[in-house]
């Protein structure tokens, strides 16, 4: 799995801050520091940017390239911040993301044709919510699937985000399981070893102690490279985490083990 830091978002008061005030400082300190934990892309979540949206989003860009040569995703809904931000950036980036939610397929979607990057796609039905079970999520991705090749976009740049959930949701432990079945049948629908992403944090979402939450995330990390997942996105500031998706890739990697590539 290739670790994807998701520690740059707006959410952040320390990145909404630095963003306010266009201070490229407090962003590139934690730039540096994911890079330093193990992070080999950097998702950049800047949520809607609804003031000076271009604006924001190319200073974010500029301040994350003066310090760190690590590829990107673009992470907003914006379709002007994210098309600010492609063009922005040295290398193509990953365009995060759309959905079958008409106002993505309309707007974000098409930007990976003209600049020829990948896009990551999300098993949700088109009015946001969360399919039942995997059998509906897989229906979804032939659905993404469709879509991509109506706007021209080569196959292969597809990358798919089948969706964790909270675990405590009312159905949480079987959603967990549904996004694992998702993963391994995925290849099979498609006929090529298509790409998978998924979100770590959103399966220890709200109430729990952070231990208890730290515990349920290793277990699951194991259970999604088991699957076959592509890649994680996940704080990175977590070393037990980090150890753990390392230890993942060494038991699922077809080379000979040897323990003197731990950590």
């Amino acid at each position: 799995m290739i670790i994807v830091a998701d520690n740059i978002r707006i959410t952040d008061q320390i990145i909404a801050d630095a963003i306010s005030q266009m201070n490229p400082v407090p962003i590139q300190k934690m730039v540096m520091e994911c890079e330093k934990a193990g992070a080999q892309f950097i998702d950049i979540n800047s949520g809607p940017l609804s003031r000076v949206p271009e604006k924001q989003m190319v200073f974010l860009i500029d301040a994350i390239q003066k310090v760190s040569k690590l590829p990107l995703i673009v992470d907003t809904a914006n379709p002007r911040a994210m098309e600010a931000g492609v063009r922005t950036c040295k290398n193509a980036p990953i365009i995060n993301g759309f959905s079958l939610e008409p106002s993505r397929l309309e707007k974000i979607l098409p930007l990976a044709r003209e600049f020829q990057t990948d896009i990551i796609g999300y098993l949700l039905y088109p009015n946001g919510h969360v399919p039942p079970d995997g059998d509906k999520r897989l229906e979804i991705a032939l659905e993404l699937f469709e879509q991509l090749k109506k706007t021209g976009i080569d196959e292969k740049r597809l990358i798919i985000d089948p969706v964790i959930v909270p675990l405590s949701w009312q159905d949480g432990k079987f959603q967990a399981m549904e996004v694992l079945y998702v993963i391994k049948h995925l290849p099979d629908i498609f006929g090529f070893p298509i790409r998978t992403i998924a979100g770590l944090s959103n399966l220890t979402s709200g109430r729990g102690h952070k231990a208890q939450k730290l515990i349920m995330e290793k277990a699951y990390l194991s259970m999604l490279a088991a699957a076959g997942l592509s890649m994680i996105m996940m704080n990175v500031f977590n070393r037990d985490t980090i150890k753990t998706v390392k230890a993942c890739n060494l038991l699922v990697d077809e080379k000979i083990f040897a323990w003197e590539e731990m950590y």
